[in-house]
């Protein structure tokens, strides 16, 4: 299997290598400038959490596929943000565990740059599949997959030489890749997998385009009220409780500063049916825990936070606290962070997790109306 993933990588790139002529005979500089990067990864495991400790055996290798979408200053964000790159990426892990098995992961990234365009940082969000979850019993040992399908995101920084000979470049960096399912099912320890990647870039259509430079004027909007309802379905940190579905509604303000941020700052008020199985356990299991089982599971929140604006697309960054919390499950604090979508002025979509500390309570989606 892993010579049949590494063949098809070196065919797409060779593909794209191969369809440069067609490309520059068929057009003229008008025609879209991408990259197709082939890297190999080799790294470690970190031990975020000493209950993932027997799963981190070898070092995990693996490839990384990523087309690479030049932008041109077309929309006003890519200006303001130095000309940046979109695209998509494809990656696969061998997490050298029996029990872990193999990851593969599709995403859609951002990259970005510095230093006359030679460091690129970028960052991609999507879905993996994990080849061997975990299962009570033939693989109770991997207590970091509890599902096939996971989130999946990383952060890459290279040294880029692009078009060292003709088209062909060369990078080499590192990458931070992270795998969870947002607890939507349990086992849910996760893997941060820390990585080196080296390989090559080939420059589809090199003929230069001109760059439109937007001009930098101070940007803000008034205050505007949202409406945003959030749901999904996640499970108490004891395998095997059930999944249960959730519901939190926000109501919140936005500000926006510039063309780049906004600031928000709101109320949560959460309805999460997990915490009656929670709840019912500890009253059941341990009648000394303090609780008694007529505590409401109705929970409220206040939360500041920040949104960056990628034209359309922002990521977004709260911290929160509990204000009304009677079962106290996880720290009074809590985050959520994820990714917006403004389909018009007046409606949203959001991704989002909500984690206490580096314990991930549920991952949602939401539907949110800005008035």
């Amino acid at each position: 299997m892993k010579n049949v993933l590494w063949f098809c990588c070196y065919f797409a790139f060779a593909k794209a290598c191969f369809s440069q002529q067609a490309l520059l005979n068929s057009s003229s500089s008008n025609l879209p400038s991408y990259t197709i990067d082939l890297s190999y990864t080799y790294g470690t495991i970190l031990e975020h959490n000493p209950d993932i400790s027997h799963l981190i055996t070898g070092h995990p290798e693996g490839a990384l596929l990523r087309y690479n979408r030049k932008t041109y200053g077309d929309k006003e964000w890519e200006s303001l943000y130095g000309f940046p790159d979109w695209g998509f990426t494809f990656s696969y892990q061998d997490l050298k565990n029996q029990s872990l098995g193999d990851a593969y992961g599709v995403y859609g990234h951002y990259n970005f740059y510095a230093f006359n365009r030679k460091l690129q940082y970028g960052l991609g969000t999507g879905i993996a599949y994990m080849t061997n979850p975990y299962d009570p019993v033939t693989n109770f040992r991997n207590v970091a997959y509890g599902t096939r399908l996971t989130s999946a995101s990383y952060v890459i920084l290279n040294y880029r030489e692009e078009e060292l000979f003709k088209n062909i470049g060369f990078h080499a960096g590192i990458t931070l890749f992270h795998y969870s399912n947002g607890n939507v099912k349990e086992p849910n320890t996760s893997t941060n997998s820390f990585l080196f990647n080296a390989g090559l870039t080939y420059t589809v259509n090199t003929e230069s385009r001109e760059k439109k430079k937007w001009e930098t004027r101070p940007y803000k909007e008034p205050i505007h009220m949202n409406l945003l309802l959030r749901h999904g379905w996640n499970e108490v940190n004891f395998i095997g409780s059930g999944q249960f579905p959730f519901f939190t509604l926000s109501t919140f303000v936005d500000k926006r500063l510039s063309k780049k941020s906004s600031i928000h700052a709101g109320v949560d008020i959460m309805n999460s049916q997990f915490l009656k199985e929670y709840r019912d356990y500890l009253t059941n299991s341990f009648p000394n825990s303090g609780i008694t089982g007529d505590e409401n599971i109705w929970r409220m929140g206040l939360f500041a936070g920040h949104e960056l604006h990628l034209g359309k697309t922002s990521i977004i960054t709260y911290v929160g606290f509990y204000v009304f919390d009677e079962i106290k499950y996880g720290s009074t604090l809590y985050n959520r962070i994820g990714l917006q979508r403004r389909l018009n002025d007046k409606l949203q979509l959001s991704l989002t997790l909500k984690s206490h500390g580096a314990s991930a309570e549920s991952l949602s989606l939401g539907i949110g109306y800005r008035i």
